[in-house]
């Protein structure tokens, strides 16, 4: 049984996929942005996103025998030493303080020959417009939601306040329902 053994198999050989793997993960980091297929860019996601984390370890290991261990294992898996010093050098930096999520994909439409799914995957820098907007939006909405929660409470105690110390709120309703009652006899 093959239970939890989903992989992206591309319709290729296992040593034809992982040469592609590596070839596009160190295209994506030489350019920051590649045009493929939308399943080829599924496929690259999970790969590419490990070999940042290598890098982001070695970032902050402490000893160099760690950051050569690092540096080794991912090229073992990209085959460009091109690329894996510019992701280790360069690149690691950016993406110190994120957990993940270094990666996005949009989609494209379809190619004209076989009208394959295309997509660009990226790179997703801090200095990227789209990056941080979305922690800023939900920080707005909190601090929305309990100040209007804040202002709630204080106009219920202030209404409250003013029904307990003046008498003469009440009374003309009271006068109000007198009057009505006398209509209604």
């Amino acid at each position: 049984m093959r239970h939890n053994k989903q992989r992206h198999k591309l319709g290729v050989t296992s040593s034809h996929r992982s040469a592609m793997l590596s070839n596009l993960c160190s295209s994506l980091i030489e350019h920051g942005r590649i045009k493929t297929t939308l399943a080829k860019a599924k496929a690259l996601r999970p790969f590419a996103e490990k070999i940042i984390t290598l890098a982001k370890k070695a970032d902050a290991s402490d000893t160099s025998d760690q950051k050569l261990h690092y540096r080794r294992l991912a090229i073992a898996r990209i085959r460009n030493k091109v690329a894996v010093k510019k992701l280790f050098d360069e690149t690691a930096a950016e993406f110190k303080d994120r957990l993940g999520g270094y990666t996005r994909i949009y989609k494209t439409g379809q190619r004209r020959g076989d009208a394959a799914e295309t997509a660009i995957i990226e790179l997703v820098l801090e200095s990227d417009e789209g990056y941080g907007k979305k922690n800023k939006n939900s920080a707005k909405k909190a601090v929305a939601v309990s100040d209007s929660k804040s202002e709630a409470q204080e106009a219920s105690t202030s209404s409250d306040e003013n029904l307990v110390e003046s008498p003469e709120v009440e009374s003309p309703e009271v006068e109000v329902s007198e009057d009505s009652a006398e209509d209604s006899k």
